[in-house]
C-alpha cells in the first residue's frame, strides 16, 4: 500500500513538473512599442509625397516557444493623426481636415484574428486582420508583416506594409495650391517598429 502511495506522488510529482515545465516553454508575452514609425506614401499630379510619423503606439500579445515567436493572440495600434508630417505645411493642413483631426484624432487598428507563421530561425511572418479606423469610419482589413525575435534582449522587431483607397473611409484626397495639385486616391503605409516586453 504505501509503495503504492509512493507511485502515486512520483506521478503526480512528475506530471506538475512536466507541466510547470511546458509553461515556461510556451507562454504568452505581452509587448509594446511607443515609438512606431508609419510613413504613408501617395501619389499626385505634380510628384510623390509621404507623411511619417514616429509617435505610433502598438501592443501585442505574442506566444513564445523557447527562442521562437510561434503566435499572435492580440494586437492594437494607435496613431495621432497629427503627427503625421510631410515637408510641405500646405499638404498637412490639408490632410488634416480631409481626416477630420478636429473631431477624429486618432488612427488605430485593432486585431480580430491573426496568424504567425514561422519563417527561420527566431523569423516569422505574421498576418493579422483587423478594425481600421481613420477620420472616424472604420473598416476590416488585413495587415501583414515580418518580424524577427531577440533571444539576448527578448525584443521583437516586426517590418510591414498595406495598401488602400483613401475614398474607402469617406477621406477625399487632399488638394495642394488651391486645387491645382491632387493627390492619387491609393496610399500604401509602411510601419516598422521594435517591441518590447511589458
Amino acid at each position: 500500500m504505501k509503495r503504492t502511495i509512493n507511485l502515486a506522488s512520483l506521478r503526480a510529482t512528475a506530471l506538475m513538473i512536466a507541466v510547470a515545465s511546458f509553461s515556461q516553454a510556451k507562454a504568452q508575452t505581452t509587448y509594446q512599442s511607443s515609438a512606431t514609425q508609419t510613413t504613408i506614401k501617395g501619389t499626385s499630379t505634380l510628384h510623390d509625397w509621404n507623411m511619417t510619423s514616429a509617435k505610433g503606439q502598438t501592443k501585442a500579445t505574442f506566444t513564445i516557444e523557447g527562442d521562437q515567436v510561434s503566435g499572435i493572440t492580440a494586437l492594437t495600434f494607435t496613431l495621432p493623426a497629427e503627427s503625421l508630417k510631410s515637408d510641405k505645411s500646405g499638404l498637412d493642413k490639408n490632410a488634416y481636415k480631409a481626416l477630420a483631426t478636429d473631431k477624429h484624432a486618432t488612427i488605430s487598428f485593432s486585431m480580430t484574428s491573426g496568424t504567425l507563421t514561422p519563417t527561420g530561425k527566431n523569423t516569422f511572418q505574421v498576418r493579422a486582420t483587423g478594425n481600421l479606423t481613420i477620420a472616424g469610419t472604420t473598416r476590416p482589413t488585413t495587415i501583414t508583416a515580418t518580424g524577427q525575435y531577440s533571444p539576448t534582449d527578448k525584443s521583437i522587431t516586426v517590418k510591414g506594409a498595406t495598401a488602400f483607397k483613401m475614398t474607402g473611409y469617406n477621406v477625399k484626397p487632399p488638394t495642394v495650391m488651391m486645387g491645382t495639385i491632387k493627390t492619387g486616391d491609393e496610399i500604401s503605409v509602411d510601419y516598422s517598429l521594435k517591441l518590447t516586453p511589458q
